[in-house]
């Protein structure tokens, strides 16, 4: 600020700072320059962070030159890039008492959705990527999926239980459409009598419906499609490359009248933005046929804290103090609550009622039938394909 002779005129504060500053022999500090978003169009996160794993990692900075960008229309599109998964087992196991499975598969690793609040974006430092950009542009797939999965029942001493698809990573995803490893993995169960048991956020499952109806009418197959809301807009910034919620619905009625049971997961309720639909979810599930529900309060794991923060401020500036407020008041302060029975319904006055409303709805609606276990009674080792000198010479 300067005065009409237009000397510098700063307060006894800024002039004994800048005394300090001069008898340490440094220079006024330049103001911070700011980082700006790496938000991209058709992607859900807003942000790469490092992996956690790694000993060293960079922060970008601007040395003056504009070397970053200031516009966001200046980010180009993130292609989609694959990776083959050569690892040779298939099934993942697990002892959590929250699950109401043991094993899965998941024919990817990655999900191109780009769900900003998918608790699995963690696991992607596993492979030495970030959980933020990189999960939903750099896939792996396992070609041989289902060669894996047949090998793996018929092993001596195998004892079927529903198989759980779409527990890590969408198994209908858009790549799907192309590759079918899915598919391939309903084959194998079909032929093999096992009970398989699928969440997804995409109407892709009913490109498989022709099995998926086969294996109902042995009580082998049941499908739940996750809502997280019925707002387009929300779910286009949330969700960006998952079926509209519309179609969800539409998935939903199809596999009803095909006689699959289906149910809808309203996951996650994230407090403050979208739980308020909470009831109008499963009333519009129930209508289209769903007969079972659940609901997930939102996780935020390792990098998805920050990264959720940073995607709240980018979209949501105006309420993301009220959304962090209120999810702590869920995790007993923090932003994320890992100990088993606790991660996945929280706890405190919010959560209660959160509880609460979802325990009327699903009455209301009938959501609450008791849902019949599926079948492991008929499980059987086909006979092993004959070997053509095809396939003989492939070996080698």
């Amino acid at each position: 600020m300067r005065d009409l002779a237009g000397s510098d005129k700063r307060s006894s504060l800024d002039r004994d700072a800048l005394a300090a500053l001069e008898l340490a022999g440094a220079a006024e500090p330049e103001p911070a320059t700011s980082v700006p978003s790496l938000v991209r169009k058709g992607r859900g996160a807003t942000s790469n962070p490092a992996v956690r794993f790694d000993k060293q990692s960079g922060t970008p900075f601007d040395d003056g030159w504009e070397t970053l960008a200031t516009d966001f229309a200046e980010l180009p599109p993130l292609p989609t890039t694959l990776t083959r998964d050569a690892s040779r087992s298939v099934i993942s196991w697990n002892t959590s008492p929250d699950l109401g499975f043991d094993r899965a598969v998941n024919p990817y690793r990655g999900c191109e959705h780009g769900c900003i609040y998918c608790y699995a974006r963690p696991t992607h430092a596993y492979l030495g990527y970030s959980p933020g950009l990189d999960f939903e542009t750099k896939l792996t797939f396992k070609p041989d999926v289902a060669e894996l999965l047949e090998a793996a029942l018929r092993k001596p001493g195998y004892t079927p239980r529903t198989l759980a698809l779409g527990t890590n990573t969408d198994p209908y995803q858009p790549v799907e459409r192309t590759l079918k490893l899915t598919r391939a993995v309903l084959e194998v169960l079909d032929r093999f009598n096992h009970p398989v048991s699928i969440v997804t956020k995409s109407a892709g499952v009913l490109r498989d419906l022709d099995i998926l109806t086969r294996m109902a009418e042995r009580k082998l197959a049941r499908v739940y499609l996750s809502v997280t809301t019925l707002d387009p807009a929300l779910a286009r910034k949330m969700e960006p490359r998952a079926a509209t919620p519309a179609r969800r619905l539409q998935a939903i009625a199809g596999l009803a009248q095909a006689g699959v049971p289906v149910g809808v997961m309203a996951a996650p309720m994230i407090p403050g933005l979208n739980d308020a639909e909470m009831e109008k979810i499963l009333e519009a599930s129930a209508r289209a046929g769903a007969r079972h529900a659940g609901y997930v309060l939102l996780r935020l794991p390792h990098e998805l804290r920050e990264m959720f923060e940073a995607w709240l401020a980018e979209h949501f500036p105006d309420r993301a103090k009220h959304v962090l407020s209120l999810i702590r008041q869920t995790r007993a302060g923090a932003l994320n609550e890992p100990r088993f029975h606790h991660r996945f319904a929280g706890s405190g006055v919010y959560a209660d009622l959160l509880l609460r409303r979802f325990t009327r709805a699903t009455r209301q609606w009938g959501l609450d039938e008791a849902r019949g276990g599926l079948d492991i009674s008929n499980f059987t080792v086909p006979d092993a394909p004959t070997a053509t000198p095809e396939r003989q010479m492939s070996l080698f």
